[in-house]
């Protein structure tokens, strides 16, 4: 497989690689994730019940409270944050969060990410340069699983 790599804007700098978490619901770092546990507790949220910690977290924007932000940072000094974030389109809420947090995020991608990223598939998040890096797609899951 030759790598796919999706230029981008960048939101917040540094370089992450991770397996891909898909959600194509908002998110509100307030309300939607224990910041404890990392785990998504929006109750009717696509991606309830899961773990973001260690992931790289795709969602189209962010909704809600501006306290997000600081919900981002405590993730990441819990060390259950995601190791990067890639967005249709960043609102400041989570530009905040990810760059006061360290959290490499890359939006507005060249091509859309829901229709190129799987649940699973290992990429690399270069918020520095702006692209993301599709390495190896997972096989073993269906499409957007």
């Amino acid at each position: 497989m030759i790598p796919i790599k999706l230029k981008g804007r960048t939101i917040s700098r540094g370089c992450a690689k991770g397996e891909v978490l898909l959600s194509r619901d908002p998110i509100s770092f307030l309300g939607s994730i224990d910041p404890k546990t990392g785990v998504v507790i929006e109750e009717n949220h696509a991606l309830e019940g899961k773990s973001i910690q260690g992931k790289v977290l795709v969602f189209p924007h962010g909704k809600g409270s501006t306290v997000g932000s600081y919900v981002m940072y405590q993730l990441k000094k819990n060390g259950v944050a995601p190791v990067a974030i890639v967005n249709m389109e960043t609102e400041p809420i989570v530009a905040v969060g990810a760059i006061i947090s360290e959290i490499p995020l890359v939006d507005m991608l060249e091509r859309n990410p829901y229709e190129v990223l799987n649940n699973g598939d290992l990429v690399l998040v270069n918020g520095s340069k702006g692209y993301i890096e599709l390495i190896k797609q997972e096989t073993n899951k269906t499409e957007h699983d």
